[in-house]
């Protein structure tokens, strides 16, 4: 019996030193998983959940811009160092990036998560980046989003994971992005 547990631990020892140097992409739900993370028992929390869900849709990956009133609040502060707080600001600099397009029913970015307390709500995600040391290797981090709703009902904050972007001013895994 020591034999066979000797014999599991050292295959289980090979198999972990095998794959210590790749790395699966973070787990990401359905689009039909996505619309039922909006539920919740709570209505004002559900309202939070869908409208920065419906915002992420619409504006930032939908490109439309001209909806950004309807979502942002016009002191809208900005926690992204690459991006300066303020509507006008996010509209000028997302709008640059994002040309206008159709809009899905879902978020187009791998989601692993929508969950909302209080007046915050956080969208965590699956991002794809290219090794700046290795630039023909690829990684996955899991990347979120967090929005404060304002007394107003529209979001008036948002943090997220960014540094400073590099020298070509671009956010890492933007080649990636839908």
């Amino acid at each position: 019996m020591k034999i066979l547990h000797m014999a599991l631990l050292c295959c289980a020892l090979a198999a972990v030193s095998t794959h210590s140097h790749s790395q699966a992409a973070p787990f990401s739900v359905s689009a039909a998983q996505q619309l039922e993370m909006l539920n919740s028992t709570d209505s004002r929390l559900e309202r939070n959940k869908r409208f920065v869900f419906d915002f992420w849709r619409i504006v930032f990956e939908g490109g439309h811009m001209e909806d950004a009133p309807k979502y942002l609040e016009e002191t809208y502060i900005q926690h992204n160092p690459n991006i300066p707080t303020g509507r006008a600001a996010f509209i000028e600099r997302i709008g640059k990036a994002r040309p206008p397009q159709p809009v899905v029913d879902y978020i187009k970015v791998p989601v692993v998560s929508i969950v909302a307390e209080r007046d915050i709500v956080t969208v965590s995600s699956v991002r794809k980046v290219r090794n700046p040391k290795s630039p023909d290797q690829f990684y996955y981090m899991t990347w979120f989003d967090m929005f404060r709703i304002g007394k107003s009902g529209l979001i008036a904050e948002h943090w997220d994971a960014a540094d400073l972007w590099t020298s070509s001013g671009k956010p890492p895994g933007l080649e990636f992005l839908p």
